[in-house]
């Protein structure tokens, strides 16, 4: 039945291709473009430093000073704090994607992996504050509460988790966070490490972009079905969050009401972010179903966040 479903899902996506052509380029060029402008000048730079860190062993150096200003807030252990910094800082999907590569290298448990790559793995601030608030929604006012109505429920639910994790680590030591981590006198540096770091940073990136390009194509499709422009808006908005929160406009909503859908839109990341993340921790023990049952818990928290800042606001 599943492959039945998947064939099936291929085969209208080409039907999409060849009976709407000009829709589906704009969309693919779209999403590309987007990819293109936006997410690989700002991630690429990082992704080939972060693996370059990594697998040189030279990730100590640095965690040996993030972590007392990471640990005042998610109490994780040392080589976390890399994780939580990139995650928060730069975006999704550094977040899942660092947290994969410190699992396979044996630097994080297993348990503690499962937590960060859920609460690290969010929309970069960057872009929140110039595309979505600044660019789409016109207002940038609200980038200081925007940041604490998606921030706050992901750092709430990793401070829960985290010291529920600690507690019940403290009897013994989590093995798999220790057993393959090599001493800091170990640490190396050579082209064949920078060679894998730049390659490995340009296969993530180009697998992101074809997945931006793919769901940009599908919320492309949904315009085609006979349904009310708000059911449209609302599953573009589910499966891209770029295209949906561009296409709020059409909505003869308030500004209050665009902003909550795209802070909601935003809090999820789309089925484009769920298929992305999937790619990043392919290959490890990272379960997909209590990250996707999470993020539907913290859009629910933040789409509620964002009602009552509106109404503080209008207050």
């Amino acid at each position: 039945m599943k492959k039945k479903l998947i064939f099936l899902s291929i085969l209208i996506f080409i039907l999409y291709i060849l009976m709407f052509p000009r829709e589906a380029v704009a969309a693919a060029a779209g999403g590309l473009t987007l990819w293109y402008e936006r997410v690989l000048p700002s991630l690429l730079p990082f992704s080939i430093v972060s693996n370059i860190l990594i697998y040189s062993n030279y990730l100590a150096y640095l965690t040996k000073y993030l972590y007392p200003l990471t640990g005042l807030l998610l109490p994780g252990s040392r080589e976390s704090s890399f994780v939580i910094i990139s995650g928060f800082l730069f975006g999704f999907p550094m977040g899942s994607k660092n947290c994969a590569e410190l699992l396979k290298c044996g630097n994080i448990s297993d348990e503690e992996a499962g937590i960060l790559f859920i609460i690290t793995n969010n929309i970069s601030p960057v872009f929140i504050s110039s595309y979505i608030l600044s660019q789409e929604l016109r207002r940038p006012s609200l980038i200081g509460i925007s940041y604490l109505v998606l921030f706050l429920p992901p750092l709430a639910a990793g401070m829960f988790f985290l010291r529920r994790l600690k507690k019940a680590a403290r009897p013994k030591e989590r093995p798999s966070s220790m057993a393959q981590k090599r001493p800091a006198s170990e640490s190396q540096m050579n082209f064949k490490i920078i060679d894998a770091g730049i390659m490995n940073g340009f296969e993530t990136l180009t697998r992101l972009g074809g997945y931006i390009m793919l769901f940009s194509v599908f919320a492309s499709m949904l315009n085609q079905l006979p349904l009310p422009v708000e059911a449209k808006v609302i599953l573009t908005g589910a499966a891209e969050i770029t295209n949906g929160i561009h296409r709020l406009q059409e909505l003869p909503l308030s500004p209050s009401c665009q902003y909550v859908l795209a802070m909601a839109f935003t809090a999820f990341g789309g089925l484009s972010g769920i298929a992305q993340t999937s790619s990043m921790v392919k290959g490890t023990s990272l379960s997909m179903k209590r990250y996707v049952f999470l993020k539907l818990a913290f859009t629910a928290a933040s789409t509620l966040l964002a009602c009552l800042a509106v109404q503080f606001l209008s207050a």
